[in-house]
C-alpha cells in the first residue's frame, strides 16, 4: 500500500497559511473573503487509516498519474493529487488557469518537503502524456477532449459534473434541518458536485412550504455572515430562469445573495442553479421520492439526510450519503464522485 499519510501534512500547512492565499483564491474562484474561509474548513487535514487505505484501493495502481484540475472548488485539488498519489509514485498537474492557488501551494509544500514524487505542469498538453493514466475533473466536454487527445494505452478518468440532494425526513425538526443544509449550500457558493440544490420534504406540500420559509430564513442569517462572492453571466442567466419557472409553477423566496423556490407536489425535480439557489419539492411517499429522483440519478453524487437509514432504497447507490451539515466534508476515502469514471 503506497503511504498518503505524508499528502495530509501538506494539506495542513497550506492551512496553516491560508490568509497569504486567501485573497489569490477569492480572484480565482469568485468567492468572497469569508466564503473562502469557510471553504478551508473543507480542505482534508486528517483521515483514519481505514479511509487511507480505502483511498489506495480506489485509485488502483498506475505506471505515473497527470492530473488536469477544474476551477470549481478550490479545495478540490487536494484529493485529486492525494488520489493520484496513491495510484502512482510518480505524478504530474496541471491546475486550472483560472484558480491555480491552493494547488500551486501544496506543491510547493511538497518541494521544500523535498518530495520529488509530485510536480507541477501547468502547459503540458495530454497527447505528451506517454504511459499511465490521465485524471480529468471538469465539465463532460472538457473530459471528452482529453479522451480524444491521449495516445493510445492513456487511460482517462473523468471526474466530471453532478450534484447533490437533501432528503428531509417527516421527524426532522424543520429549523435544525434548514439550518444545516444553509451550511451545505452556502460552501463554495453551491459550485460543486457534493453541492445539494433540491431539497426533497417528506409530508405534505404545507410542510414543505413550512420548511422552504425556514430555509429562506436560514440562508439570509449566514448571508450576513458569509456573503455570496460574484456570479458569472452564465450562472445569472440560469438563475433567472429558473426563478421565472418557480414563480409560474410554485413559489419563489428571493433575496439579495440566495433564492429558495417552492415546487408543486409531483413535479418532475427542477434543479437549482449555482449561486445558492435551492428547489424544495413536497413528497408523500417513497415511491414518489424514487420516481421523481430516476430521471437524474445518474448526476447525484451527494445525499444528505436528517435520517441516513431512510435512504436505503431511496436514492443512487453510488451517491456519497451524509449527515445534513456534513455534505461538503466527506471522508478522504476515495474520490468525491463514486460514479463510474
Amino acid at each position: 500500500m503506497r503511504d498518503v499519510r505524508g499528502l495530509l501534512e501538506l494539506a495542513r500547512a497550506v492551512h496553516g497559511r491560508r490568509a497569504g492565499i486567501a485573497s489569490a483564491i477569492a480572484t480565482g474562484s469568485g468567492l468572497s473573503l469569508e466564503g473562502v474561509e469557510l471553504g478551508f474548513a473543507s480542505l482534508e487535514r486528517d483521515a483514519t487509516d481505514s479511509q487511507l487505505r480505502a483511498l489506495v484501493v480506489a485509485a488502483g495502481d498506475a505506471e505515473r498519474v497527470h492530473v488536469v484540475l477544474s476551477a470549481n472548488v478550490f479545495v478540490a485539488p487536494f484529493r485529486a493529487i492525494a488520489l493520484a498519489r496513491a495510484a502512482a509514485t510518480h505524478v504530474t498537474v496541471r491546475p486550472s488557469p483560472r484558480d491555480p492557488a491552493l494547488a500551486r501551494a501544496l506543491l510547493e509544500e511538497a518541494a521544500g518537503s523535498c518530495d520529488d514524487s509530485l510536480a507541477l505542469a501547468e502547459d503540458r498538453d495530454v497527447a505528451s502524456v506517454a504511459a499511465g493514466e490521465v485524471h480529468v475533473y471538469g465539465r463532460a466536454a472538457t473530459i471528452a477532449a482529453v479522451r480524444s487527445r491521449v495516445r493510445p494505452g492513456v487511460a482517462v478518468r473523468g471526474h466530471g459534473p453532478g450534484m447533490g440532494l437533501a432528503v428531509v425526513s417527516r421527524d426532522a425538526s424543520l429549523d435544525a434541518a434548514a439550518d444545516a443544509l444553509a451550511l451545505d449550500v452556502v460552501a463554495f457558493d453551491q459550485r460543486g458536485c457534493l453541492s445539494p440544490r433540491v431539497a426533497i420534504v417528506m409530508g405534505s406540500p404545507a410542510r414543505a412550504e413550512a420548511f422552504a420559509e425556514v430555509l429562506h430564513a436560514s440562508l439570509d442569517a449566514f448571508g450576513a455572515r458569509v456573503p455570496r462572492g460574484q456570479l458569472q453571466t452564465d450562472e445569472r442567466a440560469d438563475a433567472s430562469r429558473w426563478r421565472e419557472t418557480l414563480a409560474f409553477a410554485g413559489h419563489v423566496w428571493d433575496a439579495k445573495d440566495h433564492a429558495v423556490g417552492l415546487a408543486p407536489e409531483g413535479s418532475p425535480l427542477l434543479i437549482a442553479p449555482a449561486g445558492r439557489h435551492v428547489t424544495v419539492v413536497p413528497m408523500s411517499t417513497r415511491a414518489a421520492v424514487i420516481e421523481a429522483v430516476a430521471p437524474v440519478a445518474r448526476f447525484i453524487v451527494a445525499v444528505g439526510s436528517d435520517d441516513l437509514e431512510a435512504l436505503e432504497g431511496l436514492v443512487p447507490s453510488h451517491a456519497r450519503r451524509s449527515a445534513l451539515g456534513a455534505m461538503q466534508r466527506p471522508p478522504l476515502d476515495g474520490p468525491v464522485d463514486r460514479r463510474s469514471a
